[in-house]
């Protein structure tokens, strides 16, 4: 029988921990990430590593912006988003996390090892506490602005 390496463990720990918190996205893609690597398809980690936080983000993007390419939302919807109160806090609280996320990117990139704690972290908060699996830039932001590294990076 072939030995398992603490990579694949550790791997597997996660996608268990996605399992267990009705987290559909962390465990496909600890999975995927784990079959690639028993495939032997390594070759296409970096690629992932290097690529794959944008391509999240287009994605992420697409979806978001699908409801007023599909007429969902219409330009008059898009106008009343500056008239009231409510709107316009939801339009600064938009920016503010943006602004979040941008210190985020870097802090992740800069420090691989947090984008682990913040995935588990993420994880625990969907399994203990009935949150919501998302965020994670957020996160890393939010990381960035208590370590002191907002300046510093951005």
């Amino acid at each position: 029988m072939a030995s398992v390496d603490a990579t694949s463990l550790l791997l597997l720990a996660l996608a268990a921990l996605g399992i267990v918190s009705h987290n559909a996205p962390v465990s496909i893609a600890v999975l995927l990430l784990l079959l690639f690597r028993l495939a032997h398809l390594d070759r296409l980690l970096p690629f992932f590593e290097q690529h794959g936080l944008n391509l999240g983000i287009l994605v992420l993007t697409m979806g978001i912006m699908a409801p007023l390419a599909s007429g969902k939302i219409s330009p008059g919807a898009l106008v009343r988003a500056f008239t009231t109160p409510a709107s316009l806090l939801a339009v600064a609280v938009g920016v503010f996390v943006s602004y979040l996320a941008g210190k985020g990117v870097p802090l992740m990139a800069q420090n691989p090892v947090v984008v682990t704690g913040i995935l588990v972290g993420t994880i625990l908060g969907v399994a203990l506490f009935r949150g919501v699996p998302t965020g994670p830039l957020i996160a890393a932001g939010i990381l960035a602005v208590l370590l002191g590294m907002g300046r510093k990076l951005g």
